[in-house]
């Protein structure tokens, strides 16, 4: 027997509190080659409410809209001149909100399977909806579907609009509000006075970008959690493995490091992170997963946040899209017969070298050529790295507590798609949201060198 699928109660417009006073906001060189991605879908999952779902469906509308008036792109629409700029019109025509019930779901049959069970695509709204066509919907919709024993608050975000960094800020200030702090402090910032900001302008078919992955390619879903000890002891062994030259301690390197001279030596790339060994660990189990001869070119990109690394920053609440896509090369031979250390390297370097230059220099080259962004995984030997266990998904307390689990949608999953969440115990402890075929995953999961740091709770 199918199960019944997530029943619509009702959905409605939410306009904000109050009429907005923002100019129109150009779309950046991070924001525009997301137009051909899906709306971002991340949300939340709760225990039940200690009240009636009507009132809190109610309370969430009033909050959203109050919400809102913090965050007036949100409630508006994209507009292209008669130049080909996109722009942000804060127009406050509004957000949807969607209430739907799903009273056969429990909340152990969303997060106690194995695999991401497929009910969870139903818990957000615009599935598999293109950013570009924010032109015609809503920027923002927030879906409350009530479960057995609890609620899922799922929200979708036009990906052109928003990163993750504005993402969860826009989240916690909507958490924040629910549950009546009176002061809420994290600002965004709307300026747009930066070097993303671009005369380049962005051609597009008529009819709007396309994704450029194929979006019914069989997948498995599943999450590996890493607790904080599993995480130290993967990043000692990774930087202990620096320390072996030719089976005992690398002598020049220590002399290096113990002398006072005032020329500071520059040896090999500092202690490596705890995200960058985990990082490490999973390019190798995943090359070796699926099987490529030693020649095949492997390619690991990281999304990287760009705010801190412009000269002068940007503020760190800045609205918009401000990251950038690093690709990292390396043969699956070279991936397999070097250590956790080597791999890790391989993206510590890339990801420090992405300085103000560097940032730059990608703005520049986007502006010789401006187009959307490539997602996908098209050589079949791609990982795609997204969002980040820094950023404070678990802080969504809407009133009666923190979240049970963060999940995503069925937006811009494609083979080799991973997203990075903090773990729910906090701490360091991580989860990874892994996308792969079928015979990659069931491979991955019997792979010993990474299982071994997989916790199983």
């Amino acid at each position: 027997m199918t199960t019944p699928p997530v029943a619509l109660v009702s959905k409605c417009t939410i306009f904000p509190s109050e009429k907005s006073s923002l100019p129109d906001l150009k779309l950046s060189v991070s924001d525009l080659p997301m137009l051909s991605v899906h709306y971002i879908q991340k949300g939340c999952l709760f225990t039940r409410p200690p009240f009636p779902i009507p009132q809190l469906v109610s309370l969430l509308k009033i909050n959203l809209s109050h919400t809102l008036t913090r965050f007036p792109p949100l409630a508006g629409r994209f507009v292209t001149d008669s130049d080909g700029y996109v722009y942000i019109t804060c127009n406050d025509d509004g957000v949807d909100f969607v209430h739907a019930t799903a009273t056969h779901i429990c909340i152990r049959d969303v997060i106690g399977s194995i695999d991401v069970p497929h009910c969870v695509n139903e818990f957000f709204p615009f599935d598999r909806t293109v950013s570009y066509r924010g032109h015609f919907i809503p920027l923002l919709a927030v879906q409350v579907t009530e479960l057995a024993d609890g609620v899922f608050i799922g929200c979708a975000v036009n990906h052109s609009v928003t990163d993750g960094t504005s993402f969860w800020n826009f989240f916690n200030t909507f958490a924040e509000v629910s549950r009546g702090v009176k002061r809420i402090v994290r600002q965004p910032d709307f300026t747009r006075d930066s070097v993303l900001i671009s005369n380049s302008v962005l051609k597009l078919p008529a009819d709007g970008p396309k994704v450029t992955f194929a979006g019914d390619a069989p997948l498995r879903e599943r999450i590996f959690s890493f607790s904080r000890e599993s995480i130290q002891r993967l990043k000692a062994k990774t930087n202990n493995q620096k320390l072996n030259f030719d089976g005992g301690i690398n002598i020049v390197e220590l002399i290096a490091k113990q002398s006072n001279d005032h020329l500071k030596i520059k040896t090999e790339t500092a202690e490596i992170s705890s995200f960058q060994s985990l990082c490490a660990l999973l390019w190798r189990a995943v090359t070796r997963a699926r099987k490529f001869p030693p020649s095949k070119m492997t390619t690991f990109r990281m999304a990287v946040n760009c705010r801190h690394r412009l000269q002068p920053k940007l503020n760190s609440l800045y609205f918009g899209n401000a990251i950038q896509s690093i690709p990292i090369y390396a043969s699956a031979g070279e991936v397999l017969a070097n250590d956790l250390y080597w791999c890790a390297e391989q993206l510590t370097k890339n990801v420090n070298a992405h300085d103000d230059i560097m940032v730059r220099k990608f703005v520049e080259d986007w502006e010789k050529d401006p187009r959307c962004f490539p997602l996908g995984n098209f050589d079949g030997a791609m990982l795609t790295m997204g969002s980040s266990p820094r950023f404070p998904m678990y802080d969504n307390d809407f009133g009666w507590g923190r979240p049970v689990a963060v999940r995503s949608g069925r937006a811009n999953k494609f083979d080799g798609k991973i997203s990075a969440f903090p773990g729910r115990g906090g701490g360091g402890s991580v989860d990874l949201e892994v996308i792969l075929s079928p015979e990659t995953m069931d491979a991955l999961e019997s792979d010993p060198e990474f299982m071994q740091y997989v916790t199983v709770y």
